[in-house]
């Protein structure tokens, strides 16, 4: 099967169980910046110098799989996607974030003034993702504020997760690994 199906070209776009919605539509919004998200964290895992700091960030890409294919249902598919057995956000994936913003922050001591992106690769990579995390975020609030059913802990989650690219990006400047 090609890439090429043709299948959007007039503006619109699946979400899961095949359910055709505008190209513009604030799930798909919401599912792209998140997607984007996925891939800025993949340049920051592929400029960390670590395999522990490596496979955190990967443990995050695979959760965020996860949430754009919550965000990527519709209500009226929800129960199905449960019944799938598809992963959920959950509390304990939230729980897994603050775990490691428990690890680093200590490491990294008392910051003063602003902190400007790009002292090195890692740290410019991990603050663009944090942007587009809170980005992201924005998106899934507006979900929330405009009716859609939402399952709310991806929003603390996406919030939490901020905090912690934050804090690498810090680490990263300071030549720190995890």
């Amino acid at each position: 099967m090609s890439i090429v199906t043709k299948t959007g070209d007039q503006g619109t776009t699946a979400l899961l169980y095949n359910r055709r919605v505008s190209k513009c539509h604030p799930r798909v919004v919401a599912s792209g910046e998140i997607d984007e998200l996925n891939a800025a964290l993949g340049l920051a895992r592929a400029n960390a110098p670590d395999e522990i700091l490596r496979g955190g960030i990967f443990a995050i890409q695979q959760e965020l799989i996860s949430l754009m294919g919550e965000i990527s249902t519709l209500p009226a598919d929800a129960e199905r996607y449960i019944k799938d057995g598809f992963a959920r956000v959950s509390v304990a994936m939230t729980a897994r974030l603050e775990q490691h913003v428990r690890e680093v922050e200590p490491a990294i001591g008392a910051l003063k003034g602003w902190a400007t992106p790009g002292a090195n690769p890692l740290a410019g990579a991990l603050d663009l993702a944090r942007t587009v995390c809170r980005r992201a975020e924005r998106s899934v609030c507006a979900l929330k504020e405009g009716g859609e059913p939402l399952n709310l802990e991806i929003i603390v989650y996406l919030n939490r997760l901020s905090d912690l690219l934050w804090l690498w990006a810090r680490r990263a400047e300071q030549g720190g690994q995890k």
